[in-house]
Order: C-alpha cells, then sequence, then structure tokens
C-alpha cells in the first residue's frame, strides 16, 4: 500500500507538459531589446505599405527654389538639391528596403533550400556539383560579388534583387546541406527508408521540418545585411535608379552638405542602422526560441 501510494505521490509531481506555441512566445517576447525590435518592423512595415498616405510631400517631384532648406514646420527634415522633401523620401525608402530585402531572402532560400537539400540527400555526383559551385561563388565576398553582378546587370531595383540573390544564394545552400547531412543520419531516417518511403516523402516529411527553424533564424538574420548591401549599393551609384528613393542614395547626396545640413545623411544612415539592429534582435530572438537545446532553460 505505501509503495503504491509512493508511486501515484511521484506521478503527481511530474511537472505539466507546456504547450510549445506557449513556449515559444513566453521565450521570444521574454527580452525587452526583441520587443523593440518588433515594434520597429511593425512601424517600417506599416510605413511601407501605407507610404503614400504619410509621405507629406511628393517625394519624386521637388521644387529648385526650395533646394537644400534645413528643418522647418513645412519640411519637417528639410530639402535635398532637387528640393525634394527628406522625410517623403524617407518612407519612400522604406518601401524600396523591404522590398528588396523580403524578395531576395525569399528567392535566394528557395534555391540555396532546394539546391542544399539536394546535395546533402543525395551526395555523390550531385553534391559534388552543386557544392563546387557554390564554393566558387563564396570565393568572393557577398558585396563584391553583388557589386560585380550589379555593375553587369545595370541599375534598377529588379536587378539589384537578382544580384543580391546570386550572392547570398551559396550561405542558404551550405547551411542546409550541413542541415541535411546531419538529419539523414538519425534512426527515424533510417527506420522510413527500411519501410520503403520514397525519398521525396523522407525530404518533405522528416528533413525539412527538422531544418526549418535554423533556417527561419538565418533568414532573419540576413534580412538586415540585405537591407544594407543594398545600401551600400545605391550609395556607390549602382543600386536603385533616380528619382526612386533608396537609403543608400539618400546617404550619398546628403554627405556633401554636411557642414550646411546633416539631416541630408544622418535620416536615412539612422533609418538603415535600426533596420538592421532590428532584424538582428528579432533573429536572436527566433534563434533562442526555436533552439530545442535551450528547453526546459529558458
Amino acid at each position: 500500500m505505501t509503495d503504491a501510494t509512493t508511486t501515484v505521490e511521484g506521478f503527481q509531481e511530474a511537472p505539466p507538459r507546456v504547450s510549445e506555441w506557449r513556449r515559444f512566445w513566453r521565450v521570444f517576447l521574454q527580452r525587452r531589446i526583441v520587443i523593440f525590435g518588433l515594434v520597429i518592423l511593425f512601424l517600417l512595415v506599416f510605413s511601407a505599405i501605407f507610404a503614400d498616405v504619410l509621405a507629406p510631400h511628393d517625394a519624386f517631384r521637388g521644387n529648385l527654389a526650395d533646394s537644400l532648406l534645413t528643418p522647418n514646420s513645412t519640411y519637417w527634415l528639410g530639402t535635398d538639391l532637387q528640393g525634394r522633401d527628406t522625410l517623403s523620401r524617407l518612407i519612400f525608402g522604406t518601401r524600396t528596403a523591404l522590398m528588396v530585402g523580403f524578395v531576395t531572402v525569399g528567392i535566394a532560400a528557395s534555391i540555396g533550400f532546394t539546391l542544399g537539400l539536394i546535395a546533402g540527400y543525395f551526395g555523390g555526383i550531385p553534391s559534388m556539383i552543386i557544392m563546387r559551385i557554390m564554393d566558387a561563388l563564396m570565393g568572393f565576398p557577398m558585396l563584391i560579388l553583388a557589386m560585380l553582378l550589379a555593375a553587369i546587370l545595370g541599375g534598377g531595383i529588379q536587378n539589384v534583387i537578382i544580384a543580391l540573390s546570386i550572392a547570398t544564394l551559396p550561405g542558404y545552400a551550405r547551411v542546409m546541406n550541413g542541415l541535411t547531412l546531419s538529419i539523414r543520419e538519425n534512426d527515424y531516417i533510417m527506420a522510413e527508408r527500411s519501410m520503403g518511403a520514397r525519398n521525396l516523402r523522407i525530404m518533405l516529411s522528416h528533413i525539412v521540418p527538422n531544418a526549418l527553424p535554423p533556417m527561419i533564424v538565418l533568414v532573419t538574420l540576413q534580412l538586415g545585411g540585405l537591407i544594407m548591401a543594398e545600401a551600400a549599393l545605391s550609395f556607390l551609384g549602382i543600386g536603385i535608379k533616380p528619382p526612386g528613393a533608396a537609403w543608400g542614395a539618400m546617404v550619398n547626396d546628403g554627405y556633401k552638405y554636411l557642414t550646411m545640413n546633416p539631416v541630408l545623411s544622418f535620416a536615412p544612415g539612422i533609418a538603415i542602422m535600426l533596420v538592421v539592429f532590428a532584424f538582428n534582435m528579432v533573429g536572436d530572438g527566433l534563434r533562442d526560441a526555436l533552439d530545442p537545446r535551450l528547453r526546459g532553460i529558458l
């Protein structure tokens, strides 16, 4: 009787099962810096969607009579050399930055994810061909390769997206290849094979779900770097073409007038800094929340 009571009490002391979604949100939102990053990203996305409504003036047409005005009640952040409102161009630049970042990540991650999965799962000749191509691309620094491709293809948002997608593709492929090589050796994969499961089923049902959390973190962290890379290309004059609004081009246009009107460069520079900071903080939060090794610790 005593042994049965002890056994029952032991079972009663077991901690209740915690929902994975509740644990995810608890860990993800436990740091205030992550919440701050989410707020910044929400404001940026809101500004990009409603740029036409939020911009107080025309962002693409200026008045030479208002050239290089300092901040005032009419133009809150002043005007550039062509008399265009800096605040309006800053708001429309949000749309350009986020479009380039998300579209580039979508293209590069999708292709890199697929190539890395094929190379890691099948190995042999497919792996050798795919990974040697990726190694060749990684022989160039990402920004240098993007500059080379953008210079060859020409400016414009479409060509910038293509250039950045090719330049960032190897990173996704190599990470996915490494994850696939690790996951495919687990016992449950061998069990699936012994039961006659097809390769496509194993890849989609087991390898992809297990590799998805690290890839989500990588994508989130890459977004900030891609926005900075797009700003660098625009700063060098091989990115977004005028009169399109791009933060890098705005920094380039304004640094000549740092002593007269420093806001022209500081405003887009701070915007770039905040976006990169926000994506990095959110990426760190996702890493903590999705890492299975931290379950029961955080």
